[in-house]
């Protein structure tokens, strides 16, 4: 394991997408985004996804500096195309469009579709919260990302299909729902393999339909599947994730015949609230402090233990690695400086390993 400071990772993942033809303004939107990853403690959507990135770009499935394109727009409703940007870029234009309608109208929703790997889904209720907006996110893939099996099958036939929801808090950082409705990320899957770890029980089977702990027989021929957190009921949301964010965009459910299946597309819908428009911006504040100190306050189940916010652990883990640095596993770490290298970028030049 390495440590390495979070301000010469971004200098360093900006140089290479400057590199593979991103203006710098995208690059360090880009590398702002997958460093903030890491520093949440979501290593599975930071940096391990350079080099996926670089040889996208690379084979023409994500193309540098495009931007979100209103595709259709009915005021409080509105639809962007990505164009096959970088999500970072894409997510980010539309998502300060969207606070732009909420602030005008007092609700709204965004539905973006042919947009690359959106990143971590809850950077965006993360973004809308500081700005005090509510909001709730769906995600899917059109074809490409089809990891998961549906209740009760054994092969892979949905997305793994986040669902993310924000909202402020006045008494500290936003908070922040992220989960996927797969019982394990897949981004989680490749992080263990890097690092040699097993995986946890019950979350993936093998090309066979047999449950697996080893992360290398998710991969191989036939592939695994992921299974949906919760049984039926993580397979119903991520069944309704699909037409949220495929169907109603526009931008496919998941499916292998799709125009889009041959690369990652991410879709998604963003429906967000301010406040001021409803109860009111003082009753929220004062209800949500109240709910907070009243979920805070139950007893801890383990002696030691606590309750935690949903966004409070992420919180803590970004002030933790803002002083320490960023731990990247040794494989990651190598994956990283070979995909620099292969543009030209080298990482000695901007990265000093931590003691």
């Amino acid at each position: 394991m390495k440590l390495i400071r979070s301000l010469a990772a971004r200098t360093f993942v900006s140089k290479i997408f400057e590199a593979i033809g991103s203006l710098p303004e995208e690059a360090g939107i880009i590398a702002d985004h997958l460093v903030e990853s890491n520093l949440v403690g979501h290593e599975s959507h930071g940096l391990i996804r350079v080099k996926k990135y670089v040889d996208w770009c690379r084979n023409g499935d994500v193309h540098p500096n495009r931007h979100a394109e209103i595709a259709s727009d009915h005021g409080m409703a509105f639809l962007i195309d990505g164009q096959f940007g970088y999500g970072q870029v894409i997510g980010l234009e539309a998502m300060d469009l969207l606070r732009s309608r909420v602030r005008e109208k007092g609700f709204a929703a965004v539905l973006i579709r042919n947009s690359a790997h959106l990143g971590r889904i809850g950077a965006w209720p993360e973004y809308l919260a500081k700005s005090g907006l509510v909001s709730v996110h769906f995600v899917n893939t059109s074809g490409y990302g089809i990891l998961v099996a549906p209740h009760g099958g054994s092969d892979r036939r949905l997305s793994a299909n986040p669902i993310a929801a924000g909202a402020p808090n006045e008494s500290g950082a936003p908070l922040v729902l992220d989960i996927a409705t797969a019982a394990i990320a897949e981004g989680k899957i490749q992080v263990m393999r890097n690092r040699g770890e097993r995986l946890p029980s019950d979350t993936v089977v093998d090309g066979k339909g047999r449950p697996t702990t080893d992360p290398e027989a998710f991969y191989s021929d036939p592939p695994g599947a992921i299974f949906p957190f919760g049984g039926h009921k993580g397979s119903g949301l991520s069944f309704f994730c699909e037409l949220m964010a495929g169907s109603l965009s526009g931008g496919y459910a998941s499916n292998p015949g799709s125009p889009t299946a041959s690369h990652l597309v991410n879709n998604m819908t963003s429906i967000a609230f301010d406040p001021a428009a409803f109860g009111g911006v003082d009753f929220f504040r004062q209800d949500v402090a109240a709910f907070v100190a009243w979920i805070k306050g139950s007893p801890p189940l383990n002696e030691g233990g606590e309750v935690l916010l949903p966004g409070e652990i992420e919180a803590r883990r970004r002030s933790e690695r803002l002083r320490n640095g960023l731990p990247i596993d040794t494989a990651t770490y190598t994956q990283l400086a070979a995909a620099a290298h292969s543009v030209g970028v080298e990482v000695g030049d901007y990265i000093e390993e931590l003691q």
